[in-house]
């Protein structure tokens, strides 16, 4: 019967960020720096008001859409941090979680044939949902350009067939962010071309220096933008499953269809602790961008002493260092770290091909296990240099 499942299925791959991780298992005494998963707990207010909604039996289901006063919070949440402007009632949905706001952006502007352009390294997300849609990934070498999807280089591969650009910045697994004339500089592009833009903003709450800036804020990109956001990394809530689609109207009426008949809704309870995220916790993240900012710093300076050079990552809680002095595959590199000194990183392939000749280092980690975590680099890198 095998022969039977979806080709396009059977052609997906497992994440290579989870392949790798799953290696760890095996490895008992290993470090992993591999997930990017806060090592924050969620604050307490918020699991507070998540058990009241179990207390007080709001366990049912909500809208399709999410609870109107939750999108409500995440219009004036957006509109305080990011200048972003959308009605509650018809310009949002709260997802289970920002990849299934990916899933459901994708299935609603995606047709056969057509063909989707995003930055390489990216996060490996994105590719098997527009695999499925029977559309084509590009994925765009930002290498040379400290890994920012610029205007010139999408210029370079529009076709007839562009349907969308992906922006997921601050990037994973860069770190790297997009400032305002660089977006200037690709609405200036598309402003003109029938071409939506999905800008995932997941981390735009773990932004080091100066605001994050979104494309949509641009008021010709507007209409043709689909912004997505959540509640993982700003607010440590990754098990909670909340994340939100932001798009034109005309766009969330076509999106809701598609997550009413994938997900029906998002958990109620989730949704009542996400209130109170938005809301009385709006700035819980600037302690845990803080200390990721420390982290970020103690980590560059550990690598560059190793001879591990890496673009500075302004977001996100991730540092991609090049190892192509070794002449390694990153794969290769990975496995050996972890099987001689105990230590698990992601292989940048794992970020399409051209990941390939990196790796990707979470310091979403204490400073005692990132300080031996590198340490045990340190040593490993002292052996391929001997």
């Amino acid at each position: 019967m095998e022969h039977l499942i979806n080709p396009q299925v059977q052609s997906i791959q497992i994440s290579g960020i989870r392949k790798f991780f799953n290696r760890v298992i095996h490895y008992p005494d290993a470090i992993s720096l591999t997930i990017g998963q806060p090592d924050f707990p969620t604050p307490e207010h918020i699991k507070n008001s998540g058990k009241t909604a179990i207390e007080t039996n709001r366990t049912t289901y909500t809208p399709n859409a999410g609870l109107p006063e939750l999108r409500q919070a995440a219009a004036d949440f957006l509109s305080t941090k990011y200048g972003l402007v959308y009605r509650a009632e018809d310009e949002i949905i709260t997802t289970n979680g920002a990849s299934e706001a990916i899933d459901i952006t994708l299935r609603t502007i995606l047709t056969e044939g057509c063909e989707v352009i995003l930055p390489g390294p990216v996060y490996p997300g994105y590719e098997p949902i527009i695999t499925l849609c029977g559309a084509t990934p590009v994925h765009v070498d930002t290498t040379s350009t400290h890994f920012k999807l610029s205007a010139s280089l999408i210029e370079q591969h529009l076709t007839a067939k562009t349907r969308c650009i992906i922006l997921p910045y601050p990037s994973n697994p860069t770190g790297v962010t997009l400032s305002r004339s660089d977006l200037e500089e690709i609405a200036e592009l598309l402003k003109d071309k029938p071409i939506f833009v999905v800008s995932d903003e997941i981390y735009s709450e773990l932004v080091f220096e100066g605001r994050h800036e979104s494309i949509a804020s641009i008021p010709s990109m507007r209409e043709k933008t689909i912004v997505i956001n959540g509640l993982s990394k700003s607010h440590s809530m990754t098990g909670w499953r909340i994340g939100f689609t932001f798009a034109p109207a005309y766009l969330t009426g076509q999106m809701l269809k598609v997550h009413q008949y994938n997900a029906t809704c998002a958990s109620s309870i989730s949704q009542y602790a996400a209130i109170e995220a938005l809301t009385n916790g709006i700035n819980d993240a600037a302690i845990m961008r803080d200390e990721y900012r420390k982290r970020r710093d103690y980590v560059m300076e550990r690598l560059e002493k190793m001879g591990l050079p890496a673009v500075k990552p302004n977001g996100a809680f991730y540092l991609f260092p090049s190892i192509k002095n070794f002449n390694m595959p990153s794969f290769d590199f990975a496995l050996s770290l972890l099987e001689k000194e105990r230590v698990a990183i992601v292989p940048g392939d794992a970020f399409s091909a051209h990941g390939e000749g990196f790796i990707r280092i979470s310091y979403a980690y204490s400073m005692e296990i990132l300080e031996e975590g590198l340490n045990r680099l340190e040593s490993f890198i002292t052996t391929l240099n001997a």
